[in-house]
């Protein structure tokens, strides 16, 4: 002896209204498992530490104070070395009026003395490979 179908599905909305949970007769995945869960936002957000002030905001703060940021001497040391080397950040694009924006890290520290780098050899520069001639000898193409 079988229940029909829509017996069942009444039941089912029954159970589903008393025990809080959602009727989903055809199973299909909805993600209510997920949307019921506790948020994790706050709990993330607890664990770390409150931001405390830096060197930085105290600059931002009192501007005529004289400060000492060391990793901020160190970034620029850093980044004057791969100029040095020609290995920097490459020069930004110019403005229709032709000014130049300047770095922030350009105005705080000298320019660096250009390095010069070894020359390559373009493609139009290369001497052309040895062809074969009828004979079986090598000659250079000019």
């Amino acid at each position: 002896m079988s229940v029909a179908r829509s017996r069942v599905l009444d039941l089912m909305k029954v159970q589903c209204r008393i025990f809080s949970s959602t009727f989903n007769p055809d199973r299909t995945r909805t993600g209510n498992k997920v949307l019921r869960e506790r948020l994790k936002g706050p709990s993330v957000a607890a664990y770390y530490p409150r931001r405390v002030a830096t060197i930085k905001d105290l600059k931002n703060l009192y501007p005529d104070l004289e400060t000492w940021d060391d990793d901020e001497e160190d970034r620029l040391e850093h980044i004057v070395l791969l100029k040095q080397r020609g290995k920097g950040a490459p020069k930004k694009k110019s403005s229709k009026d032709g000014k130049v924006p300047i770095a922030r890290y350009e105005r705080s520290i000298a320019e660096p003395q250009r390095v010069e780098s070894k020359k390559i050899l373009g493609k139009k520069n290369r001497p052309a490979p040895p062809r074969l001639t009828s004979a079986g000898t090598k000659t250079r193409a000019t």
